[in-house]
């Protein structure tokens, strides 16, 4: 095996059963050659997660990424329909719009071509004289994109079978929840100084709570009590009972439709790549995740409240509560991934055994694995 090159040595780390297997090596992670790899295999064939649909509830609504350095641009269209296309004028090739925002109309800030929110070129300055100019030919490229379960999905994969398809165990695990339905209260973004696979794993498990977050919610937790399932193809996952400490956390007072253990059941679900989602009988929160660099992690961070909360008089109450909460132990999970991060920068850095808590680290070892060239 070259010691020198990331892929190889990821295949070795996971050729080995799950009860002797080993974090991923730190040239996966340090590696800029891996991380371009990671782009063109991964980022660029995967379904990637934009945030939520209820983002866009307007015509001209619209939000901006990246995917794998492709400007990619999410709007509501005056139909209402959901759309995504290039962001990239057909002119010149500036970038159109950046962030979020509303436009009745897609302005190129270069040399003002516009375009309807359909994609289709509306208007182009100065082309009269150009004799093979045809405004037909300049519609901006679309893109996949679809409204899964209340989540943006877009792929620049046009093979991809359907999220609904792909995911369709997600439903099987948590429909009785309805996504869907779940209301958005707080949308930000974020960029801290870690590989993107440090925070995805360390999302993926539970060992380190009692730790990293011993000054939130790590002191409710029991390693002995822990399970972690074997996931599936396309994502993994593990769930926890969770008692009213906090009142958001298990089912309204006045639902009537969830019962048992459904009313006090927390999701832990890994979309693979990148969507990470905390799903309660209350409320969610998640992290959508693009790299930046072997370094950097861009994140969109999120959450909001089941109907049953969105519509309590209390609501804003709880929430402010909660939402300081989830701030907190978001910033004791950017203190443990960033000190991993500048752990892996020491000569002396090896990758360790890994507990039957990790289970879920493994299978995106295998998973990234399988997705790499030769």
């Amino acid at each position: 095996m070259n010691i020198h090159d990331p892929t190889a040595e990821l295949r070795a780390s996971v050729a080995v059963p799950f009860e002797r297997a080993h974090a991923m090596p730190v040239s996966v992670y340090t590696s800029p050659d891996f991380a371009a790899l990671e782009q063109e295999h991964v980022f660029a064939t995967s379904w990637l997660c934009a945030g939520r649909v209820d983002a866009l509830k307007a015509p001209g609504d619209y939000l901006t990424l990246e995917i794998a350095g492709e400007p990619v641009l999410v709007l509501r269209d005056r139909e209402g329909t959901l759309r995504a296309m290039s962001n990239v004028c057909r002119h010149r090739m500036s970038v159109l719009l950046e962030g979020r925002g509303n436009a009745r109309v897609i302005t190129c800030p270069y040399h003002a071509w516009t375009y309807s929110l359909d994609g289709s070129l509306r208007g182009a300055p100065a082309m009269e004289m150009n004799q093979g100019f045809c405004k037909e030919q300049n519609a901006l490229p679309p893109i996949r994109c679809v409204d899964w379960n209340g989540w943006i999905m877009v792929t620049l994969n046009p093979d991809l079978p359907e999220p609904a398809t792909q995911l369709s165990e997600v439903d099987d695990l948590v429909g009785y929840l309805d996504m869907a339905q779940y209301v958005e209260v707080f949308r930000e973004e974020h960029r801290w100084n870690t590989n993107w696979k440090i925070l995805a794993e360390n999302f993926m498990e539970s060992y380190h709570l009692p730790m990293c977050h011993g000054g939130t919610i790590g002191g409710a937790v029991d390693l002995k009590k822990m399970t972690c399932p074997e996931g599936t193809e396309h994502f993994n996952y593990h769930h926890i009972l969770k008692d009213d400490s906090i009142a958001l956390s298990i089912a309204h007072k006045d639902n009537t439709a969830l019962q048992g253990e459904d009313r006090l059941r927390t999701w832990l679900l890994a979309i693979y790549p990148s969507l990470l989602i905390t799903l309660t009988p209350g409320y969610f929160w998640y992290l959508c995740l693009t790299p930046d660099g072997p370094d950097h992690v861009k994140i969109l961070y999120g959450g909001g409240l089941h109907p049953d909360f969105a519509a309590d008089p209390d609501q804003e109450a709880h929430f402010a509560a909660l939402k300081g909460l989830l701030d907190h132990v978001n910033d004791e999970d950017r203190g443990c991934t960033e000190r991993v991060w500048r752990g892996m920068q020491g000569r002396l850095a090896r990758p360790g055994p890994l507990s039957h808590l990790e289970r879920p680290n493994y299978e995106f070892a295998r998973w990234i694995a399988d997705r790499m060239p030769g």
